[in-house]
């Protein structure tokens, strides 16, 4: 064998190669269908969550207008921003000295842990004691791409493995008919990162999130071109199936496997795909729960499908909901004109799928995390002179939250009296990142994938387990 073919024999590939008999068959598919990290990687600790759902507010919402009132914010409001704040400090768009901006919202003290919440979510006061709110995150960078590709890959720069990813290689799918990790978009279509926020990175390719559609066909290219049978198709794939294995007993390159998988999936998918995408049949009481509107691109529709999607064994959902880039540079995008907007827009949704997966006995094993890619200023942004309230990045501290999946319901850290800085527990991306992998069985460390000479995991060599948030 040469060395180019030594160096493309994945772990997969050689376990999968090293099968021999009955016994070896049976041992390579077990790792095909489980994934190969789950069985070299996971931690003996029983795993808190089987699935995760993942509520991505891409343009990242206000957090003091939200989940962290400021009564000395609100007391100083107008006035000029302490210059020990502003001394060193790089804002994506403030210049000069800015004014400190209270919320213009109420907010109330609900639930048995007393927690804060605004009067923009109604309904999510409703769900406050099965959730953790999480007010002391922060982040390495402050522009929208950048951020939420860390945000979902540990990396600021395009190419790295997503979370999703990551959670598909190692637990792989319970469904062989659906995908391990799905993407559902709303709001503003697709994120500032694009793709590379679901993007399978170095790892083979069939670990990308498919993007599942609410209007034409459910995935692109999936259905067969006019013209084109069943029978037609299978024949087709049958063929190319067969030429692929020769290519790849040849080359032993995986990328093969993996177009081998993807194509076999896809096949599989237009008997699955149909039938999970038509939540028209769901009954009244849970449109009315959720506010669903069939056939419509909402962000209720996909909280919907995303339950939907986990119950029929998919390991990993996430909804991205572009919109919350509240600049303040116009009315639209303004903390008082924008934000109570989108509040409405995912406020039902969300309160309804954490409802919805406990009546259904589902929320103890699903993990739903809630949060965009930073925070907001608690400074007006005021830029160009704009009438109109708005708020600059802030990756120093922002929120967001969690529940089920073996999560404590509660709080998690604090801020400082105005919002701007962490006062107590500071929890790290790559801590959230490694609690996540924690409450699935996983040891963040131990999750691993070779490429280019070196071991690569989703934490970097950073992360620790958020103790306080964890059962």
């Amino acid at each position: 064998m040469n060395q180019d073919s030594l160096r493309q024999l994945t772990r997969r590939t050689f376990f999968k190669e090293l099968g021999y008999g009955i016994g070896g068959v049976a041992l390579s598919n077990l790792l095909i269908e489980n994934g190969l990290a789950n069985f070299l990687a996971e931690n003996p600790q029983v795993a808190k969550a089987k699935r995760v759902i993942y509520l991505f507010m891409a343009g990242a919402p206000s957090q003091v207008d939200l989940f962290d009132p400021k009564p000395t914010l609100q007391k100083y409001d107008g006035q000029n921003c302490p210059e020990e704040i502003l001394k060193g400090e790089r804002f994506a768009f403030i210049r000069g000295t800015p004014n400190l901006l209270g919320s213009p919202f109420k907010f109330e003290q609900v639930g048995k842990t007393g927690q804060w919440v605004s009067e923009l979510l109604p309904h999510f006061k409703e769900i406050i004691d099965d959730v953790a709110i999480i007010r002391s995150v922060h982040t390495d960078q402050f522009n929208h791409a950048p951020a939420q590709i860390f945000m979902n890959t540990g990396f600021q720069i395009p190419g790295r493995p997503s979370l999703g990813s990551w959670l598909s290689y190692g637990l792989g799918t319970a469904n062989k008919d659906l995908p391990a990790f799905v993407v559902l978009l709303s709001g503003q279509n697709a994120p500032d990162g694009g793709k590379a926020c679901w993007s399978s990175g170095f790892l083979p390719t069939h670990h990308q999130g498919v993007e599942f559609r609410s209007e034409g066909d459910p995935v692109l290219f999936v259905s067969n071109p006019d013209g084109v049978s069943s029978e037609v198709r299978r024949d087709t794939l049958d063929a190319m199936r067969d030429l692929n294995a020769l290519n790849h007993k040849r080359t032993l390159d995986p990328e093969i496997e993996t177009r081998i998988a993807q194509y076999e999936l896809a096949y599989r998918m237009q008997t699955s795909v149909p039938e999970l995408m038509e939540i028209n049949k769901e009954s009244k009481a849970t449109h009315e729960l959720y506010g669903t509107e069939p056939g419509k691109k909402t962000f209720a529709n996909n909280c919907l499908l995303a339950r939907r999607l986990v119950e029929r064994g998919v390991r990993f959902v996430q909804l991205y909901h572009r919109g919350w880039d509240t600049h303040g540079t116009n009315e639209g995008e303004s903390i008082d004109g924008a934000l109570p907007r989108l509040c409405r827009e995912v406020d039902k949704g969300m309160s309804a799928l954490v409802k919805d997966l406990k009546q259904r006995g589902m929320l103890d094993d699903t993990l739903v995390i809630w949060g965009g890619e930073f925070g907001r200023t608690p400074m007006n942004e005021g830029r160009g002179g704009s009438p109109f309230k708005g708020r600059d990045h802030h990756p120093r501290a922002f929120t967001m939250w969690m529940a089920g999946g073996g999560i404590k319901p509660g709080s998690v850290g604090s801020t400082d009296e105005l919002g701007y800085n962490i006062a107590e527990d500071a929890v790290h991306v790559h801590d959230l990142h490694a609690t996540i992998l924690h409450q699935l069985g996983i040891d963040h460390t131990r999750l691993t994938f070779k490429s280019q000479g070196r071991d690569f995991r989703l934490t970097d060599v950073y992360g620790n387990v958020i103790e306080k948030l964890v059962k």
